[in-house]
C-alpha cells in the first residue's frame, strides 16, 4: 500500500508541475486585458455594440488617405467619453496594428455633449457615435499579391450609467487591396460633419486677477451663429469648472462679431496652461448642433499657485482632492526609511497570516502529504524547506515585477486583480476539482503521464517542493490578509527596489512555517508513523478542495450571474465524468472517455464563452442590505458630502474572504447601524469583484491597492481609514469624531 501511495504522490507532483505554470500563465495573460473578445469586426456587451468600420472609396493607394472608425452603439442611459472626459471617466483608446506603409492618425473626435452627474459633469457620447481615424498610405505600402489587407485594432473604453464598466475588444477587418470600400460612407460623412473644424483668427483667453475666471474672446465665428447661445467644451482638461451651468454660472455675450465667454476656474484645478484648446458649437450643451469649430488660444495673466502637485491625468479632480486630504493625515512619507520598515514588517506578518486564509488551506494539505512521505532524512527535509521558500519568494518577486511593470505601462491594478477575471476563476475551479478528485481516489495521474516522467518527478523531491511554493502563491495572492493592505498600497507607490523588498518580505512570511518545520526535528518526529491512516487522510483532504470550488463558483456567480455558474458546473461535471471513465478498463474506458471529452469540448467552445461574459448587474455582496447600503460612485459620494452628510464606504469584493467576514460581523452589528443612522451617515459599498477603473483609482488615492478598505468621509475633513479587521468599537470611535 505504501509503494502505491508513493506513486500517487509522484503523480500528484506531476499535476502540480503543469497546473502551477498554467496558473502563472493565466495571471500573466491578464496584462493583455480580461475583457478581450475573439477577434472579429464586432464586439457586443450588455452595454454597447462596437464595430470596426472602413471607408476607402478610392481603394488603398499610395499617396491617398482613407478612414477607419470604431462605431459604438450604446444601450439607453449608457455613455462613453470624449477626449476630455470631464470630472471623471476615461477617453476611448485605439491601438492599431497595420501593415507596413499604413500610418494611423489621431481620432477626429466628434462633437460631445455634457452629461451632468450630481455636482459633477462629464463630456461624452450616448446613442450612436463613430470615432473616425485617418489612415495615410505611404509610398512604401505594398499591397498583398493574394488576399486582402488585414487591419487589427485593440480598443479600450469605459462605459458608464451610474456605475462604470471598463471594457475592451480586439477587432480584425479585411479590406480589398484594389477595390473600393464605401459601404458605410453615410456614417463617416455624418462623423465628419460632427468633427470640429479648426478656426483661424484672433482668439484670446485671459485669467482674472483673482484666478477664479477665464475669459475667452473669439472672432470670426460662423455668421449664422451671431446672437445665438453657444456651447463651450474645454479640450484642455483639469482647468475649468466642468459642471458650470450654461448661461448661469458661466456667461456669454456678443459684441458685433466678437463672442466672449466667462468660464469659472475649477476649485480643484491641477493645470496652469499657457495654451488652451476649446470646441464651440451652437445650441445647449446637452444637445449641441453641428457644425462645430475648434479654437486654440494663448492664455494671458498669471495662474495662482496650485495647492497640491498635479495629479495623474486619469484621476478626476474629486479624486485628486481626496488624495490631497488624505496626505494631510499623519502617515509616513512614501519612500522614507520609517515607512519602508513598517511596510516590510506589515508584509512579513501579512504573508505569515496568509497560511491561515481559507483559499490557502488546500495547498497546506498537499504540503502535509509531502512532509509525511516516508524515507526522507533531515537533509532532504531541509532541502525541501529551502526549495519551497525559494519557490514562494521567487513567485512573489515575479508577481511584484509584473505589477510594477504594469504600473510603468500605465495600468491601474490592485492585489488580487486576477480573480476579477471570470476565466481565471473558472481555471482555478477546474484545478481544485481535479485535485479533489485525485485525492478522493477517483483517478490517478500516473495513468495519464508516461511512467518515465512520473519517475523523474519522484526522484526530484527538491524541485517538487519548489513547485509547490509556486502553486501556494498562485492561490494565496487573492487573499489580502490583515496588515497586507497598507503594505501593498505603499509598495506600489515605492521605488522599484523598495517595492520588490516588500514582496520578498511577504514571501518570507508565508514560507516561514514550512521552513521552520524542515529545520526543526521535533516537527517531523511529531508526525504519525506511515500507515493506513495516510489513505484515509488523503481522501479526507479532498473535501477542502471541493469547498474551495464552491467558493469559486460563488465568486463566478457574482461576476457572470447564474448562467456563468451553471456553465462552469456543467464543465466540471464533464471533467469529473471523464476522469472517472479514464480509470476504467477495456473498451468502456475509451468509449465513455470519448463521450466525456466530446461534451467538454462542446461546452468549452459553444457554451462557456457566453456564460463567462460579465454582467453589469450589481453584485449581491455590494447591495444585499439595500436600501441601507447604496452602490458607491464617486459622483454620488461627492454629492452627499456637498449636501453636508458624512459617507462611510466599504470597498469590498466577492472573492475577498476577509470582506465577507467583516460584512457579516462588524458591519452587521445592530448597535453600530443605529449609530450610523443617528449621525445620518450615508453607507456605500464599492464592489471590486469585477474590474472597475473608478474603484481602482479611489483605492489608489487612499494609498491602498487591495480590499478590504473602510473609509469614513466627512465634509471638510480628511478621510479616516480604518483597519482591515475593524471592530465595532473602532468604527464607533471614528464616528465620535464627526
Amino acid at each position: 500500500m505504501l509503494n502505491c501511495f508513493t506513486l500517487i504522490l509522484s503523480a500528484l507532483r506531476t499535476l502540480r508541475l503543469s497546473l502551477a505554470w498554467g496558473i502563472a500563465a493565466l495571471v500573466c495573460g491578464l496584462a493583455t486585458g480580461v475583457h478581450a473578445q475573439v477577434p472579429g469586426a464586432t464586439v457586443k456587451t450588455d452595454q454597447v455594440r462596437a464595430e470596426l468600420l472602413a471607408h476607402a472609396p478610392q481603394g488603398i493607394q499610395a499617396g491617398q488617405t482613407f478612414w477607419l472608425g470604431l462605431h459604438i452603439q450604446h444601450q439607453p442611459h449608457w455613455h462613453t467619453y470624449w477626449q476630455n472626459p470631464g470630472d471623471s471617466g476615461l477617453p476611448t483608446r485605439l491601438q492599431w496594428q497595420l501593415p507596413t506603409g499604413l500610418q494611423a492618425g489621431e481620432i477626429a473626435w466628434p462633437l460631445p455633449k455634457k452629461i451632468p452627474i450630481g455636482t459633477l459633469a462629464n463630456y461624452g457620447y450616448e446613442g450612436s457615435v463613430v470615432l473616425p481615424v485617418p489612415v495615410t498610405v505611404g509610398p512604401d505600402f505594398k499591397a498583398p499579391v493574394v488576399g486582402p489587407v488585414k487591419i487589427q485594432l485593440q480598443a479600450e473604453w469605459l462605459v458608464c450609467r451610474q456605475e462604470c464598466i471598463p471594457q475592451e475588444g480586439r477587432f480584425e477587418l479585411s479590406l480589398p487591396a484594389q477595390g473600393a470600400t464605401a459601404l458605410h460612407g453615410d456614417l463617416f460623412a455624418a462623423a465628419q460633419k460632427q468633427s470640429p473644424q479648426a478656426l483661424a483668427g484672433a482668439h484670446q483667453a485671459s485669467v482674472s486677477t483673482d484666478g477664479r475666471t477665464v475669459t475667452l474672446s473669439i472672432e470670426a465665428l460662423p455668421s449664422g451663429w451671431r446672437g445665438q447661445t453657444l456651447s463651450l467644451f474645454p479640450v484642455t482638461a483639469n482647468v475649468v469648472n466642468n459642471a458650470a451651468v450654461q448661461g448661469q454660472t458661466w456667461t456669454q455675450s456678443w459684441q458685433g462679431a466678437r463672442w466672449t465667454a466667462q468660464m469659472p476656474v475649477s476649485d480643484e484645478r491641477s493645470e496652469s496652461p499657457t495654451q488652451m484648446t476649446w470646441v464651440i458649437a451652437a445650441g445647449p450643451e446637452s444637445a449641441p448642433r453641428a457644425p462645430a469649430v475648434e479654437v486654440s488660444t494663448g492664455v494671458s495673466g498669471t495662474w495662482p499657485a496650485l495647492a497640491t502637485a498635479s495629479p495623474s491625468a486619469s484621476v478626476s479632480p474629486a479624486l485628486a482632492k481626496a488624495l490631497a486630504d488624505n496626505a494631510k493625515a499623519p502617515t509616513p512619507q512614501s519612500g522614507s526609511w520609517g515607512s519602508l520598515v513598517l511596510a516590510l514588517l506589515g508584509a512579513f506578518v501579512g504573508g505569515l497570516l496568509l497560511n491561515l486564509m481559507p483559499c490557502v488551506f488546500p495547498v497546506l494539505a498537499i504540503k502535509v502529504l509531502g512532509f509525511a512521505q516516508p524515507g526522507q532524512g533531515r537533509a532532504e527535509h531541509r532541502a525541501a524547506g529551502l526549495a519551497y521558500t525559494a519557490g514562494v519568494v521567487l513567485s512573489f518577486l515575479l508577481l511584484g515585477g509584473l505589477l510594477l511593470g504594469l504600473r510603468a505601462a500605465g495600468e491601474q491594478l490592485g492585489w488580487g486583480f486576477q480573480l476579477q477575471s471570470p476565466a481565471v476563476v473558472a481555471g482555478l475551479a477546474l484545478l481544485f476539482t481535479l485535485l479533489g478528485l485525485n485525492l478522493a481516489g477517483v483517478f490517478e495521474f500516473g495513468q495519464m503521464v508516461p511512467s518515465r516522467l512520473a519517475g523523474w518527478q519522484s526522484r526530484h523531491a527538491t524541485v517538487n517542493a519548489g513547485l509547490s511554493g509556486v502553486l501556494a502563491v498562485a492561490v494565496a495572492s487573492p487573499c489580502t490578509a490583515p496588515f497586507m493592505g497598507t503594505s501593498l498600497g505603499l509598495a506600489i507607490a515605492l521605488p522599484a527596489w523598495q517595492a520588490l523588498a516588500v514582496f520578498v518580505a511577504m514571501g518570507l512570511g508565508m514560507a516561514l512555517p514550512y521552513l521552520a518545520a524542515s529545520f526543526w526535528p521535533a516537527v517531523a518526529l511529531a508526525l504519525p508513523k506511515p500507515g493506513a491512516w495516510m489513505v484515509v487522510f488523503r481522501q479526507a483532504m479532498a473535501f477542502p478542495m471541493f469547498a474551495t470550488v464552491i467558493w469559486l463558483l460563488w465568486v463566478l456567480g457574482q461576476q457572470t450571474g447564474i448562467d456563468g455558474a451553471s456553465g462552469l458546473l456543467a464543465m466540471l461535471l464533464c471533467v469529473a465524468f471523464g476522469a472517472w471513465a479514464w480509470g476504467l478498463q477495456g473498451r468502456a474506458r475509451w468509449v465513455l472517455s470519448a463521450l466525456a471529452w466530446a461534451a467538454l469540448a462542446w461546452l468549452t467552445v459553444s457554451v462557456l464563452p457566453a456564460a463567462l461574459r460579465e454582467t453589469h448587474s450589481n453584485s449581491a455582496s455590494s447591495n444585499e442590505a439595500a436600501p441601507r447600503w447604496q452602490v458607491w460612485s464617486e459622483a454620488r459620494a461627492q454629492s452627499e458630502l456637498a449636501a453636508g452628510r458624512p459617507v462611510f464606504v466599504d470597498f469590498t469584493a466577492a472573492w475577498c474572504v476577509t470582506c465577507q467576514y467583516n460584512k457579516k460581523t462588524t458591519l452587521a452589528d445592530a448597535g453600530l447601524l443605529a449609530d450610523f443612522d443617528a449621525r445620518q451617515v450615508v453607507l456605500m459599498r464599492a464592489d471590486w469583484t469585477r474590474r472597475d477603473a473608478a474603484i481602482t483609482q479611489a483605492l489608489t488615492a487612499l494609498g491602498r491597492s487591495g480590499v478590504p478598505v473602510y473609509v469614513l468621509y466627512a465634509p471638510g475633513r480628511a478621510p479616516v481609514l480604518l483597519s482591515e479587521l475593524p471592530s465595532v468599537a473602532e468604527v464607533q470611535q471614528a464616528l465620535r469624531g464627526l
